[in-house]
């Protein structure tokens, strides 16, 4: 049975996409929802810019000895996103604007990717 409680690793990633969220809000983006999911995917961050409807994924690396935290997502995680967006997508009568971007956060440095996922 589920505790309710966030591992030492999920509490991490929670205050990693507050940390985004944050800086998309101040970037004029609006929050719409957050750790969205569904069979088969979850958007870490649903956002308003503008007319467009913005689907975040938010990556971390502490250092970049494997490599940046944009250069860590793979095509599955990038199937899961947009498996994810589609279900999410249901629920308009007419599919709005969309895009998918990435905050890539490499050890203290946000980095914004603006359709940084093309479908």
């Amino acid at each position: 049975m589920w505790s309710g409680r966030l591992s030492a690793r999920q509490a991490l990633g929670r205050d990693w996409e507050q940390a985004a969220l944050a800086y998309l809000k101040r970037q004029k983006l609006k929050p719409v929802d957050t750790n969205f999911r569904c069979k088969g995917g979850e958007i870490d961050l649903i956002m308003q810019d503008r007319d467009t409807l913005v689907f975040v994924e938010v990556r971390q690396r502490a250092d970049t000895e494997h490599g940046d935290a944009a250069a860590s997502i793979t095509p599955a995680k990038v199937r899961r996103l947009v498996r994810a967006a589609q279900v999410y997508l249901l629920r308009f009568p007419v599919t709005p604007p969309c895009r998918f971007d990435v905050v890539a956060i490499d050890g203290e440095r946000i980095e914004w990717l603006r359709n940084a996922i093309e479908v």
